[in-house]
């Protein structure tokens, strides 16, 4: 984790060749929170798909009531291998549903005793930012995978220049989950501080930062990305998956822990808005 140290900062943009959902730039703080210096590894993520929640650490941890948590729900086994084929271990965790990342930030908060959670919209952008990711035409290739820079496949994180914080991949390579709902006209009614939309459906939910499949103009701080349902185009369940979005080979996340830890009370509440709201508990 990298320590993040909170402020104001321009978030979106004016620039007349960008999309008008990225628009208009306005001024927001955000507080201070650690973010992941990659993103979540499949070495990483499988702990928690193929993880134990019979032991004694989960039936009997007090840590759990004092965090807000009545339990922790175990993902799925995916019918084929997630990856398809492109690295497993220290390769991007990819095809989780957003739902999905939220129960993995739930099962390490249980694990640890720390409130993780996803980035909000505005503080991925404000780390992007004020970390001086450059994706210019002259630097591009040197911080980010995309489209025209690889074999039609993610690649090992960490493997690209970090920013000046120290954080990799935040451009390029797998898009990133956030916790906001998307909403193309939500920059002009954002608050000015730790703005969030919270999620009230399921689609579309926020990505960030662009993938391997994307060109360059989607390689940037400010590109917002929209999650469809057709991301289970090939989901064969009925109903399909909650965990596994099987069209999402260009998806996945890194975790937050905000400075501030919050109460039991406030955790429970960002689970509630997160996930019980929709059934998906």
């Amino acid at each position: 984790m990298i320590a993040v140290n909170g402020g104001p900062f321009n978030m979106g943009t004016n620039d007349e060749n960008r999309k008008s959902n990225e628009k208009p730039k306005h001024k927001i703080t955000v507080d201070d929170f650690w973010i992941g210096k990659y993103e979540i590894t499949w070495e990483q993520y499988d702990a928690f798909v193929f993880g134990s929640f019979e032991s004694k650490e989960f039936k009997n941890n007090n840590l759990l009531s004092e965090f807000g948590i009545d339990g922790v729900s175990g993902a799925t086994t995916p019918y084929v291998e997630m990856s398809f084929g492109m690295g497993k271990e220290d390769h991007p965790a990819i095809n989780m549903t957003h739902y999905a990342a939220l129960m993995y930030c739930k099962w390490l908060t249980a694990k640890t005793g720390i409130f993780y959670r996803l980035p909000t919209e505005a503080e991925w952008e404000y780390v992007c930012k004020i970390g001086k990711t450059d994706a210019s035409n002259n630097t591009i290739d040197t911080i980010a995978w995309y489209n025209e820079n690889t074999n039609d496949k993610y690649e090992r994180v960490g493997k690209k220049t970090p920013n000046n914080l120290g954080i990799y991949d935040m451009l390029g390579n797998v898009s990133e989950w956030v916790f906001d709902q998307y909403d193309p006209e939500f920059y002009k009614k954002s608050p000015s501080t730790n703005p969030i939309n919270t999620p009230i459906e399921l689609y579309p939910r926020v990505v960030r930062g662009g993938s391997w499949k994307d060109t360059k103009d989607k390689i940037c701080c400010t590109y917002r990305g929209a999650s469809k349902s057709k991301w289970k185009r090939r989901d064969p369940q009925i109903p399909k998956s909650e965990w596994w979005h099987t069209n999402a080979e260009f998806v996945g996340f890194r975790v937050v822990r905000p400075k501030k830890q919050p109460t039991a009370e406030e955790i429970k509440k960002y689970w509630l808005n997160a996930i019980e709201d929709f059934g998906l508990n």
